[in-house]
């Protein structure tokens, strides 16, 4: 049993922004683009970009002016992610 638990931020910084996490991140990333592209077809490029802030990221993206609609109208992005399994809120909600 803990006796004395301790929280380093260094630690937690180097693992958020390590192999592993950059590997989950990516991987998860390539499925929702995955989803998207079945949504969309041909119709709409999908682009994934990963990154690095405080931690791993990606972003993935409908490529076109008719992806912000489609995305508006049928919320492909937002389905794509719920269907890999990601909870979509609100920006700014908890």
């Amino acid at each position: 049993m803990f006796t004395d638990f301790r929280l380093e931020s260094a630690g937690v910084r180097e693992l958020l922004q390590g192999a592993e996490v950059r590997a989950l991140v990516d991987r998860v990333a390539a499925e929702v683009a995955a989803k998207a592209r079945t949504a969309v077809g041909d119709q709409v490029p999908v682009e994934v970009r990963s990154y690095t802030t405080d931690r791993g990221a990606a972003s993935v993206t409908l490529a076109h002016a008719r992806g912000m609609a489609l995305q508006a109208k049928e919320g492909v992005l937002t389905r794509a992610a719920g269907a890999a399994g990601l909870e979509v809120k609100e920006r700014g909600a908890r």
